[in-house]
């Protein structure tokens, strides 16, 4: 294998689509993937795995049933298994996701959005 340096932002310019995580990175069973996101996501959560999401740019809110919270810049959150969430923005947001290879992006749901085989940048 080899070891080389990962730019996020020229991975980042690589992404034209929103919803769709690439992966950028993998380590102990773990996809560092690259998204864009603009507007309200599905609401799903992850029996099996905690998610973190990270902001590199814009911002966005965090949905849980019982409270929002909000994820600027230079920020993450982590989502502990089985808790339902939906990520919402009002504009263009760059993040960065660590999670379990085997996450579904769209967890116990599966619609329009899901995307099961993600590609590699």
């Amino acid at each position: 294998m080899a070891i080389e340096k990962v730019n996020i932002a020229e991975k980042l310019n690589q992404i034209n689509d929103l919803w769709n995580p690439r992966i950028a990175g993998e380590l102990n069973g773990q996809h560092v993937k690259l998204t864009k996101m603009n507007g309200a996501f599905v609401w799903h959560k992850h029996d099996d795995e905690d998610e973190m999401f990270l902001v590199i740019k814009g911002n966005f809110t965090m949905e849980l049933r019982d409270k929002s919270i909000e994820v600027k810049p230079g920020e993450f959150i982590i989502i502990p298994k089985g808790i339902e969430h939906r990520p919402v923005s009002t504009g263009e947001v760059e993040m960065m996701l660590f999670e379990p290879a085997t996450t579904l992006n769209t967890g116990n749901v599966k619609n329009e959005l899901t995307r099961e085989n993600l590609e590699r940048i």
